[in-house]
């Protein structure tokens, strides 16, 4: 007899079942830890529950859903000033401003939920949507309707879990393709990486090199991280104003919060040019996989010395010394990522307006506002 799934959905840390990190630590961004993070520090914009699936009385699924309200964004990024980013915020702050997502907004991947081996992913998935029409109705006795629902960031073979009746209504969308970079195992050393480059981009990397010296990388510890947190926040806050689309900005004490919690697992690196802290990246040790996180930058001193590329060269050796076996790029700059060996990875979502009218004609205006990347994929490998 089959047996039927149910699920609870929780609103804090503390609610949680205890036994929440046996599937937790399978990805530490489904993680108890990672979640008190949230807590703490999740943008103004954003509302996150957590959904635990069971199978009797069993823990058999978990997942991450998140609210986000468009309607108090200070902007959606200012890099594109054209008629489609005018027509997106129009559409966006009419439309579909409230946005109910099963996954993470702020990571590139799939960060939605882990199963046990005693379910079928289409199973939890089913059991997912289900955990939507009540997290809508929530959100509705708070003042709060639900425009949009949306699942993201799955590979075509994470796609295809989700061809059930209960999502016949869904829009599948395609979204920019997540960066990733495979570390081969005869790779023990930087320099093991570097001769495996063309002659082309090993004089890139040279010439990446040169224009960085002079400027120091610190690894910074909690009290380097508060001591700096108004620069530091001055430089994510930059690049991300000037990102082509955005739906959230980070809380100014967001690393902080990151390294108290996570510890040796957050690694923050700092870049300072006679002793001013010029930029910074951020990296998660998430299993044998690094997790590129946010990173900021002072304009000037990135163009000038080449500072965007030599952070992706550090990413590269640190994960090569330290035995991991893959990184998570993400899925901004595509083509300098590409130069560095990095593989775009396609990426699709599930989408479902509440109108039933609006949800009809979602195939034709979705491609319209995403915003459109040419670029070109390099292979820097011999």
């Amino acid at each position: 007899m089959k047996t039927t799934l149910s699920y609870q959905i929780y609103e804090t840390t503390a609610q949680l079942p205890e036994n929440w990190d046996d599937l937790g630590c399978k990805n530490i961004f489904l993680s108890k830890d990672y979640f008190e993070i949230l807590e703490k520090s999740a943008p103004c914009n954003m509302i996150c529950h957590y959904i635990g699936i069971f199978k009797d009385q069993d823990l058999v699924g978990i997942a991450i859903s998140q609210f986000l309200d468009l309607n108090k964004l200070e902007s959606f990024g200012d890099r594109d000033r054209c008629v489609k980013a005018s027509v997106r915020k129009f559409v966006l702050k009419n439309f579909a401003s409230h946005v109910l997502l099963i996954g993470n907004n702020m990571l590139t991947g799939q960060n939605s939920y882990v199963f046990s081996d005693s379910i079928t992913p289409t199973e939890g998935i089913k059991t997912l949507k289900k955990a939507t029409a009540n997290l809508k109705l929530k959100f509705k006795s708070m003042g709060k309707k639900v425009h949009i629902t949306t699942f993201k960031d799955y590979t075509q073979k994470d796609a295809e879990n989700f061809a059930s009746d209960a999502f016949r209504k869904d829009y599948k969308y395609r979204i920019q393709p997540n960066m990733t970079f495979t570390i081969l195992d005869e790779w023990k050393t930087e320099q093991d990486y570097i001769d495996s480059l063309t002659k082309k981009y090993r004089d890139q990397y040279k010439r990446a090199r040169k224009k960085a010296e002079g400027i120091e990388k610190r690894k910074l510890h909690l009290e380097d991280i508060i001591k700096h947190e108004t620069a530091i926040y001055d430089l994510y806050h930059h690049v991300a104003q000037n990102a082509p689309f955005n739906t959230f900005f980070l809380t100014k004490n967001h690393f902080r919060i990151f390294k108290e919690t996570l510890k040796d697992n957050f690694l923050f690196y700092g870049y300072f040019l006679d002793e001013k802290l010029i930029g910074f990246n951020t990296l998660i040790k998430n299993g044998n996989t690094i997790d590129t996180y946010f990173l900021g930058y002072d304009d000037t001193v990135q163009k000038e010395r080449m500072l965007y590329l030599n952070m992706l060269y550090d990413m590269i050796a640190y994960s090569i010394n330290k035995g991991y076996k893959e990184i998570i790029f993400s899925r901004t700059a595509l083509e300098i990522k590409s130069s560095v060996g990095a593989k775009p990875m396609e990426m699709f979502g599930f989408m479902e307006h509440s109108n039933s009218k609006i949800n009809k004609h979602v195939p034709k205006i979705f491609p319209k506002l995403e915003p459109e990347i040419v670029w070109q994929e390099r292979n820097p490998f011999k």
